[in-house]
């Protein structure tokens, strides 16, 4: 394809640090380009995983996928097996096709990645959501995505609806006998432009809307995780067949697009069907876990908790942390206590499939407080959100993203995709960021989620990673409470420490000598935990109307 005169402009002013054109106002990928494959090609998630699979994870019977609660396990030839006898069992037995709807509704088990890859590999689009939704939940879900059949377990099977193919329940004997043919399925042929999965967001700010990600979508983040393996040394190189731990929930896109992407490299899953974070450590000394994708929650507990005393953690080299900002003294004193393990962050959003931006190897991972540099094959903008001006390097604005795994959009709702995606293929992130002159990404806070103190705009996660510096606090989140005089004033709810009797007016003094005096916490209350979303992020929403009904401590 001939370049434009326009393209060679922005080639030639873009800067080699940053990445930043400052011809175009865009910042590009620092990464290497990624090729994939031709759109035009035929090609399902699952055959683009299936192939990818190193040989030696078939050949040598490598076990691909363990239940922590039970010590069940499947090998990579059974895992394959499975996938393709659940694919023909459903075309023999269902009037399943290409286009349907499927609505899974399980606890995370051995069983669902091989119900994912089943169901691709057949063109159904997959719909997972949270097994613990409630009655009002599942029925905005099923209003929107139109299910034609559902698979659940016998405890969350009375919750779906009728629906037109039924539900076929996955703790049963008919559906392990549906595991253990050996009939081929019948191909079909799937556009990389189909729907693969509608997965919902998390819905901090209003109902759940549902993301249509495409096989595309998923095939160019899985892509760039494996083409840029061998490039970055992250300590995992000398295991072939890392141990990775999941206690992420699998119909969460971050828990779903990493187990596709451990599936892809040939690792081996360890799964909780409950995160509970003691039962956790017991899994990494047992099964010798080298790797984990977590919230940065669990990097805070890991940090601040006595446990981590009681077990054997030595075989973990590395972590992944995404899902909400980790803080850079939360980070130091995580590595200040497991000096060989190394933390590597990334962001991304349902919308984006995953994976916008993210460290990789050790050189990155030094950069704490950043979410790493831009994904490969991917482009950004900070955007001014009042004066629709694209910025530069070290300012701050709403991050604005555009690349091969950006959603289609929000299905039945018209309205928020063109509010989110713009005709050009920007999808506004609504997250005030700024990137620094060598191209990392600081996410400061959501802009919705901003504090308006007078005239001035607070940034309740930049109090919250203060808060949790102080060694008497186990966990906190900030909120805006009304005040007639200054609009709004900045409220902490904070976990104590098992043994610390902290005060609320020593909470505030913490913070006070701290910050500029706008953005002194002003109230505080003191509570048992935080209401967090399945990937971390806090339920501002819920603490909103605590604080409202509270009368806590004011200053």
């Amino acid at each position: 394809m001939a370049t434009t005169k326009s393209q060679s402009q922005s080639n030639a002013t873009i800067d080699p640090n940053s990445g930043f054109s400052s011809h175009s106002r865009i910042f590009h990928s620092l990464r290497p380009n990624v090729p994939l494959p031709p759109p035009s090609l035929p090609l399902s998630l699952t055959e683009y995983v299936l192939s990818l699979i190193p040989a030696t994870a078939t050949e040598n019977n490598i076990t691909a996928v363990i239940d922590s609660t039970t010590d069940n396990r499947l090998t990579y030839p059974t895992f394959i097996r499975q996938i393709k006898a659940l694919a023909s069992s459903l075309q023999s037995h269902t009037s399943l096709s290409k286009g349907h709807v499927a609505l899974i509704l399980t606890p995370t088990s051995l069983h669902v990645p091989v119900l994912y890859f089943s169901l691709l590999l057949l063109g159904v689009t997959i719909a997972p959501a949270n097994p613990l939704s409630s009655q009002s939940e599942l029925t905005h879900i099923v209003h929107l995505t139109k299910p034609v059949i559902a698979f659940a377990t016998s405890s969350t099977a009375s919750k779906i609806s009728n629906l037109p193919f039924g539900t076929i329940i996955t703790d049963s004997p008919s559906f392990l006998s549906m595991l253990n043919s050996n009939s081929e399925p019948r191909r079909v042929e799937t556009s990389q432009s189909d729907t693969a999965a509608i997965l919902f967001s998390s819905g901090t700010t209003g109902r759940v809307k549902g993301v249509l990600l495409t096989h595309r979508n998923f095939i160019a983040l899985i892509g760039g995780f494996c083409s840029l393996k061998h490039v970055y040394d992250d300590g995992l190189a000398n295991e072939p067949h890392p141990v990775s731990l999941f206690p992420l929930p699998l119909f969460h896109v971050f828990g779903f697009f990493m187990m596709m992407r451990a599936m892809s490299m040939g690792e081996t899953l360890v799964f909780m069907e409950r995160f509970d974070f003691e039962g956790m450590l017991k899994i990494v000394e047992k099964y010798r876990v080298v790797y984990m994708p977590v919230s940065p929650p669990v990097v805070t507990a890991f940090a601040k908790s006595d446990l981590v005393k009681k077990y054997d953690l030595s075989s973990i080299r590395l972590l992944g942390s995404g899902g909400a900002p980790l803080g850079k003294e939360v980070a130091e004193s995580f590595k200040a206590k497991f000096p060989n393990v190394e933390i590597v962050q990334g962001y991304g959003l349902t919308e984006s499939g995953g994976g916008a931006s993210r460290m990789i190897g050790f050189d990155e991972a030094k950069h704490h407080g950043s979410v790493g540099l831009l994904a490969e094959n991917m482009e950004a903008k900070i955007v001014d959100p009042v004066t629709g001006e694209a910025l530069s390097p070290g300012q701050r604005g709403e991050l604005w993203i555009r690349g091969p795994t950006i959603m289609k959009g929000y299905i039945g709702d018209d309205k928020a995709t063109i509010e989110t995606l713009d005709s050009d293929g920007w999808l506004k992130t609504g997250d005030l960021c700024y990137f620094d002159s060598d191209g990392f990404l600081f996410i400061v806070d959501r802009l919705k989620e901003l504090i308006k103190y007078k005239a001035y705009q607070v940034p309740p996660a930049e109090l919250e990673l203060i808060l949790l510096t102080n060694p008497e606090i186990a966990d906190a989140a900030v909120v805006p409470y009304p005040d007639e005089d200054v609009g709004q004033i900045p409220m902490a709810f904070v976990v104590r420490k098992p043994g610390s009797n902290i005060t609320a007016a020593q909470v505030m003094e913490y913070v006070a000598k701290q910050v500029a005096p706008y953005k002194k916490i002003r109230r505080v209350s003191f509570v048992n935990s935080i209401p967090k979303s399945p990937s971390g992020k806090i339920l501002r929403r819920e603490l909103v109307a605590i604080a409202l009904n509270s009368g806590s401590s004011k200053l």
